[in-house]
């Protein structure tokens, strides 16, 4: 405040004898123009200077300078200093940043928002080609595998991909990008050739397996087959033949589940425009013949739609949850089987009044082997793997699986196929 009563008295102190000269001699109004003229000329000047240093960076304290100019120059460079703090601090934070995403096995790419390379980690030069000097460079320019760029134009990121690195063939990346900031992406690529590896000798191994096993469990069905029905039922190894043979039969059962589950794992996808109302009639009509009650599966078709697909897998994956809907229900409670069409897709649902499923459960029953643990007054037979076909078989269809259910309540299970599914 005492800077600002300076320039007022500066004024005043020039002001004042105008007045009293032109009380004496006159020409008031040319005395105060000359006022005025020298107080806007000396602003002016120190205007002009502030210029100046600010155009040099506004480097020094000023606070030398008289009058209110002293406190403005000492205001600025004091938010000049702060914000040298603040971008010596942001500076050193960046270079972390990047020294610690060069450290990373994983390549990093910042893309901007017509998808041309902003930032670049080390590890982009080993498995995606990418150098410093392609900055500036649109990645599909320099990544042209049909797969990433189909990717890459979708803008629908929800789902990740795998594509061997443009580097080295041999080399499996998993791509991924995340959307951020304004119109920025962020592209990784994680090597996944281990993994990859480990899967596929995994799956090897149990098709494998599960085949060698086929030949000799063929061969001690044939020979439980002829014992049971040599068998009178008055011996005392009755009982044990039919428990071989039900065993038999159950080991028969898991391995079709489980050959079939390799051949979804590694067999490349084959498409048809599949009849699947007609498909629907066949496996409720198949359903009811094993049924008890062939009343019991109400069949709803709201839609004529056709799906293109695999008919074989489709049925399989259909047959699955009609035939879960029947074992885990009670036998006098109705089963619903719907084929109903949306305006984003068209869905298969089955919904069952059984015991339901817990939502502890409802994330794990799609995985191999997993069976919720529920109290029962009868056993349930089953081989733990008839969710995770279906599982694999709507992610082969670009379909979704939603599962509903409260316990006691039954359980809803809806197929949703996306539109461009429809034929």
């Amino acid at each position: 405040m005492q800077r600002w009563q300076r320039e007022i008295n500066i004024t005043i102190g020039l002001v004042t004898p105008a007045l009293v000269v032109s009380f004496f001699v006159g020409h008031l109004s040319t005395l105060l123009l000359a006022v005025t003229s020298f107080l806007l000329i000396r602003q002016t000047l120190a205007v002009n200077e502030l210029e100046k240093w600010l155009n040099k960076g506004a480097f020094g304290d000023r606070r030398d300078q008289k009058g209110i100019w002293g406190d403005i120059y000492y205001h600025l460079w004091k938010i000049k200093k702060t914000e040298k703090k603040r971008k010596k601090k942001l500076s050193k934070m960046v270079e972390q940043f990047r020294s610690s995403t060069d450290a990373l096995p994983d390549a990093a790419v910042v893309m901007g928002s017509y998808a041309e390379i902003e930032w670049s980690n080390r590890a982009c030069r080993d498995v995606l080609g990418l150098k410093k000097s392609d900055k500036g460079q649109r990645v599909p320019n320099l990544i042209r595998n049909p797969q990433f760029v189909q990717y890459l134009k979708s803008n629908d990121y929800q789902q990740k991909i795998i594509i061997p690195s443009p580097v080295n063939e041999n080399i499996i990346l998993q791509i991924s990008i995340v959307p951020y900031g304004d119109g920025l992406r962020l592209l990784l690529a994680q090597d996944v050739t281990q993994l990859k590896n480990i899967e596929r000798m995994r799956t090897d191994f149990v098709a494998n397996v599960s085949h060698e096993l086929r030949t000799p469990l063929t061969v001690l069905k044939g020979y439980l087959e002829t014992l049971v029905e040599m068998d009178d039922g008055q011996s005392i190894y009755s009982r044990s033949f039919q428990n071989m043979a039900t065993q038999t039969e159950r080991m028969n059962l898991l391995i079709d589940d489980l050959l079939l589950l390799a051949r979804l794992e590694s067999k490349t996808k084959s498409s048809q425009c599949v009849n699947a109302p007609e498909l629907l009639k066949q496996i409720c009509q198949e359903s009811r013949l094993q049924a008890k009650d062939a009343c019991r599966i109400e069949l709803i078709l709201e839609s004529e739609a056709k799906i293109q697909g695999n008919e074989e897998e489709l049925r399989s994956a259909f047959s699955n949850l009609v035939t879960n809907a029947l074992k885990y229900s009670p036998a006098d409670k109705p089963v619903k089987v719907r084929w109903q069409q949306a305006d984003d897709g068209v869905f298969f649902e089955v919904e069952d009044f059984g015991e339901g499923i817990s939502n502890a459960d409802i994330p794990k029953i799609t995985e191999r082997f997993y069976r919720a643990e529920v109290k029962r007054n009868h056993k349930i037979n089953g081989t733990g793997l008839g969710l995770a076909i279906v599982k694999h078989v709507l992610v082969r269809h670009d379909a979704k699986l939603e599962i509903n259910s409260q316990i006691g309540k039954g359980s809803r299970f809806k197929c949703w196929f996306p539109a461009k599914k429809i034929c």
